[in-house]
């Protein structure tokens, strides 16, 4: 064997077709196995993982309603598999979803897949990270990680999938970009590094176009359903609003409306006494100026009503304090950068008001009796894992040096699809700070559905090469 066959330099092989058939049992029973165990959240809840924007999903197709403020996408995703029969569909489907793809980025990395490596792997995820979590929260959360790893085996790592399975990458990757505009900058910093590391190859211009087709597919996908539903065929219709609000809470906004005000005739210049204010609260706050005029009355859609004069006021800001906009935009990413866990995805708020209603009127009886019976909308499922955060940011803290060592093996024995699945990873845990953090808020969940891939990129960088099957 020569050394460009063993450190997978050389074009790797892609799966032969008789053993692919024949270890398909196998193969099957360690991706299921993978996701029971990264599932395990669920199941101590007695439901899935539920958040108050879930509520808002299911009434895109429930009601059904085009949400101002959601791209209509995940709904829909959703009800392809509940059916309103259950949600423990969707939750099934999730959960195989993540561990069909880790299978896929080990047999990429290694020549071919182990499936006791591959359950030794979900499982330390499922111990130690906050992978389980997101698996099993009903949220497009889940697609940050997945578009990563389907990006990587599109591009970098493309010789090592079917043409079957090259397809079901880009239709995940698309769905996953489309269905939250977070994923929007991700992929296009993944789509970025593939193209730059596939220029030391030669295949820079291929690598490229095979990661960029789904973020193309994904912006067709949002143009399409924005104008179908809101007249208008634009990425976001009322994305303004979001990122007025940020600039607000971190001040530039607040001292433009001030500035201006009450010469320009903004509505917000009736609240610039008011302002700045916390972008949460700025944004649903029954009592903030998006959701309550200056005389009290209640804004139905208050957002989507703000959304032009919130274009003017964030294009104004920019115009004029970019540097403090740049510093704001930095300081929240990097804040946002070490700031993950699973706090804020555990308990009950507004599941009430927002959730319970939408099971209620869509699903059967025994669906909402589940739900009722389950430990998170009765305050119960914060308490009982919790304990296991500090576990979480031990295992983040330790594979930053077992990344390194992982580094520096694939750097010596030359092995290009690893290095380029290290960059990836660590890029895409940037951007994805940058994307929530930096543009949106400061949350633990934004991080958390993406950091954990930084501990299973250690464990697979430092597993060895095998032969391929």
């Amino acid at each position: 064997m020569t050394r460009r066959e063993a450190t997978g330099d050389a074009a790797p092989r892609r799966p032969d077709a008789g053993a692919a058939m024949a270890s398909v049992p196998l193969v099957a029973s360690a991706v299921l196995g993978g996701s029971l165990l990264l599932a395990w959240p669920a199941a101590l809840n007695g439901y899935p993982l539920v958040f108050s924007d879930t509520g808002g999903f299911l009434h895109q197709t429930l009601g059904p309603l085009m949400l101002w403020d959601k791209p209509w996408v995940h709904g829909p995703l959703l009800h392809a598999f509940h059916w309103r029969v259950s949600l423990w569909a969707p939750l099934a489907a999730q959960a195989l979803l993540v561990s069909h793809l880790l299978w896929l980025t080990q047999r990429a990395l290694r020549g071919s897949a182990s499936p006791a490596a591959h359950v030794a792997l979900c499982a330390a995820l499922a111990a130690a990270s906050t992978a389980p979590f997101t698996v099993a929260l009903l949220m497009p959360d889940l697609f940050a990680p997945a578009i990563l790893l389907a990006l990587f085996l599109l591009g970098a790592a493309r010789e090592t999938v079917t043409t079957a399975e090259a397809r079901y990458l880009g239709l995940v990757a698309t769905l996953g970009i489309a269905a939250h505009l977070a994923h929007l900058p991700l992929a296009l910093v993944l789509a970025c590094l593939a193209f730059l590391v596939g220029l030391p190859r030669g295949r820079a211009m291929r690598d490229g176009a095979r990661a960029a087709a789904p973020l193309l597919a994904a912006v067709a996908l949002l143009l399409a359903t924005n104008w179908v539903g809101h007249g208008r065929a634009v990425l976001s219709p009322h994305g303004a609003t979001f990122m007025l609000a940020r600039l607000q809470a971190d001040g530039p906004a607040a001292a433009v409306i001030r500035a201006r005000c009450p010469q320009v005739g903004w509505y917000l210049c009736a609240f610039a006494d008011r302002l700045p204010m916390g972008a949460n609260d700025f944004l649903w706050a029954p009592d903030s100026p998006v959701n309550r005029d200056a005389d009290g009355r209640a804004r139905f859609l208050g957002g989507a009503l703000l959304a032009p004069e919130a274009q003017a006021i964030v294009a104004a800001t920019i115009a004029e304090h970019p540097l403090p906009v740049a510093a704001a935009v930095l300081r929240n990413a990097l804040r946002q950068m070490v700031t993950a866990g699973i706090g804020d995805t555990l308990g009950d708020e507004h599941l009430r008001a927002a959730l319970r209603p939408r099971i209620a009127e869509g699903f059967p009886a025994r669906e909402l009796a589940a739900y009722d019976a389950a430990r998170q909308p009765r305050g119960a499922l914060r308490e009982a894992v919790m304990p296991l955060a500090p576990l979480h940011q031990a295992a983040l803290l330790l594979s930053l040096p077992l990344l390194a060592a992982g580094g520096v093996l694939a750097w010596r024995a030359g092995d290009a699809a690893r290095l380029a699945f290290l960059v990836m990873v660590l890029a895409g845990v940037a951007a994805n700070a940058l994307a929530t953090g930096g543009l949106s808020g400061v949350f633990p969940r934004y991080q958390a559905r993406i950091a954990w891939l930084l501990p299973a990129a250690a464990i697979l960088l430092l597993l060895p090469r095998r032969r391929a099957s």
